[in-house]
């Protein structure tokens, strides 16, 4: 049967219902609420860590969000691991959900098509993402401007907007994933668990895998040659990972001072001037390959979830 009009047709109401739903969901004001507060614990941490070495350093500001105080992390840390957690809330029973209350059938008896309703779905869930974030950065970025004193440069400013793109970006993955899995299979709970489960293995066990799957590949390292070369391997397997892509991006954009990724080697570094940071041109073309890969698997995702979609048969 051929379809008439627009595939698109239906996505503006989707994505509003959608948007309204998921900022006023019980479990995402939970979930928003422990990311604030576990913020401001650590940018307020990091601060108070910060006041002795401030005028020290030119790009003090961008080490509120790297510096890590026992017994708190980060801020990059604790938005590492609670952005997963939203992206998953968000998308786990997006489809499943609905099937389940048998609502699906009767939104797709609508006019608006399949086309709509996934893309809607993940739009809305996405826009919900950049807003917490934009608002996390918001809040944070001006509760330090009030402790440290000083407002931050525009390279600066600069460098944390591209973390936040980075880390949305990187939610993106999450949300992908927990969109497909709410398609293959038909129990929330179950969608949420494989989702977390996978997620929790590329964050903690692959990087581990990595290094042994390196020397399984490459053998015995003796000397020092074999032992760059099975580094150099470890790491690229590690990049298979998002959190890997995500973590190596932000140390890039947060730290400009870091001139390369894996192992450094002296012809590098021979007439570099160590500890000054490179402009935001050269760090973003550094982790360009991070930022493609993770748009990239992003898409990837969302391309599975919605040919599968398109072949779920749905009854009413």
């Amino acid at each position: 049967m051929n379809r008439e009009g627009s595939p698109w047709t239906g996505l503006g109401p989707v994505f509003g219902k959608e948007l309204s739903d998921q900022l006023g969901s019980v479990r995402m004001r939970i979930l928003e609420l422990l990311v604030l507060i576990a913020a401001i614990g650590a940018v307020y941490v990091a601060s108070q860590t910060m006041r002795a070495t401030l005028a020290q350093s030119p790009i003090a500001f961008l080490q509120l969000f790297t510096t890590a105080e026992r017994p708190l992390p980060s801020f990059v840390t604790f938005l590492g691991f609670f952005v997963p957690l939203m992206a998953v809330s968000l998308g786990f029973d997006a489809v499943n959900g609905e099937l389940n209350r048998g609502t699906l059938s009767r939104v797709l008896a609508q006019p608006i098509y399949r086309d709509a309703l996934l893309m809607g779905k993940f739009l809305a869930a996405l826009a919900t993402l950049a807003l917490v974030l934009v608002g996390l950065w918001l809040v944070t970025t001006g509760f330090g401007i009030v402790v440290l004193g000083v407002p931050p440069g525009g390279e600066e400013v600069g460098r944390g907007l591209l973390f936040l793109l980075l880390t949305l970006f990187y939610a993106g993955v999450w949300l992908s994933l927990a969109l497909l899995f709410s398609l293959l299979f038909r129990q929330p709970s179950t969608s949420a668990m494989v989702s977390l489960g996978v997620w929790i293995f590329f964050a903690v066990l692959w990087p581990i895998f990595a290094q042994y799957l390196a020397q399984a590949i490459t053998g015995p390292a003796f000397f020092e040659s074999s032992q760059i070369r099975q580094a150099e391997l470890a790491t690229m397997i590690a990049r298979v990972s998002p959190s890997t892509l995500y973590a190596e991006a932000v140390q890039v954009i947060l730290h400009p001072s870091v001139r390369s990724l894996g192992p450094v080697f002296y012809s590098q570094i021979e007439r570099a001037l160590i500890g000054a940071p490179l402009p935001l041109v050269e760090s973003l073309s550094l982790v360009w390959p991070q930022v493609v890969a993770l748009l990239s698997a992003s898409c990837l995702l969302f391309a599975l979830a919605y040919v599968v979609f398109q072949r779920r048969e749905i009854r009413a």
